[in-house]
């Protein structure tokens, strides 16, 4: 078997790689064109797999990266992911997430409608949430570019697969983070801050709105379902989540917890860390997923939270080793 994962040098990318390989997958990685190459997820198995230059805003080059790769399976989890960044690049954003898809499923549908695609939809589309918990019935309400522009990619790959009977799923993920996440992403900045302030190196730590609830999960848990999802005889639309909710503040409140020191010597609220227009509570429920896929989450909020802190506690502290 032959897969293609586009975005495979990030979080999710990464952890998809390993897993393909230990399914003894030929894995292809698509990776634009850059000064530096950021490899930093993939360094360990980099001689393991096949990475293509293309990019998903040049169509020409999406051909000849399926040409060149010949997948079974394609995994579109490129995009613009940072959802802050989608109010200030809004054209980008739908370029790359709604656009983007496109690019790749016509690719598909030209050169071979027999491969298998998945596309990483959002839990950012349910936004202001008409219910709770959401599951793949619940209406996208959608409160940033980022959530719009991945509601076109989710419904263009519905629209391909009920016009043209291509295999194409789509897997609508709940917030998922691990040690890769990268630092921009709020898991991140609060495991990163306080391995910092542990080893002295940070003294405070700024957030936004602490109330907001999120369904946590870990990325290592995800990238199985997408695998799954491939596996079916028949396409369809699944969310994965863990359907518990905590808020930030007790991501924070857990991370200090870690480390034995009490968040409220160390975080300051900062209103202009506040988006535009909040999404306050993303909860999911996956019974579709564990019924149909057999799928379910094994590390827990607990074990996510010290997996991330421990992470860059032994980063920060070889880092300042080496140094």
């Amino acid at each position: 078997m032959k897969a293609l994962i586009t975005g495979i040098t990030g979080q999710d990318g990464s952890y998809l790689a390993e897993l393909l390989l230990e399914k003894g997958y030929e894995v292809f990685g698509m990776v634009r064109r850059s000064s530096t190459e950021p490899f930093d997820r993939i360094a360990h198995i980099k001689d393991k797999l096949n990475l293509i230059q293309a990019d998903l805003l040049d169509q020409l080059s999406i051909m000849n990266l399926i040409e060149e790769s010949k997948p079974d399976e394609v995994y579109n989890l490129a995009a613009q992911s940072f959802v802050p960044i989608s109010w200030t690049q809004p054209v980008l954003t739908g370029e790359y997430d709604a656009l983007g898809v496109t690019k790749i499923l016509e690719a598909i549908r030209h050169i071979d409608k027999n491969i298998r695609f998945y596309q990483a939809s959002s839990s950012e589309m349910f936004g202001k949430v008409a219910e709770t918990p959401q599951r793949e019935s619940t209406p996208f309400y959608p409160r940033s570019p980022y959530g719009v522009a991945k509601i076109y990619g989710h419904w263009i790959t519905v629209n391909y697969r009920e016009s043209y009977d291509m295999h194409a799923s789509s897997g609508i993920l709940f917030n998922h983070e691990s040690p890769r996440r990268g630092l921009e992403f709020v898991t991140r900045k609060i495991s990163r801050s306080v391995a910092k302030i542990k080893l002295g190196q940070q003294k405070k730590l700024k957030l936004g709105n602490l109330d907001s609830r999120r369904d946590w999960g870990f990325a290592g848990d995800y990238v199985k379902a997408m695998w799954m999802m491939l596996q079916q005889d028949k396409p369809d639309n699944f969310v994965i989540a863990t359907g518990a909710t905590h808020s930030v503040r007790e991501f924070v409140e857990a991370a200090f917890g870690c480390v034995d020191l009490d968040y409220n010597d160390y975080v300051e609220v900062d209103q202009n860390l506040y988006r535009p227009a909040e999404v306050n509570l993303l909860q999911g429920d996956a019974s579709h997923a564990r019924e149909k896929l057999g799928w379910e989450p094994e590390i827990t909020f607990k074990g996510l939270v010290e997996m991330m802190v421990k992470a860059d506690l032994e980063l920060l502290s070889g880092s300042a080793n080496s140094s």
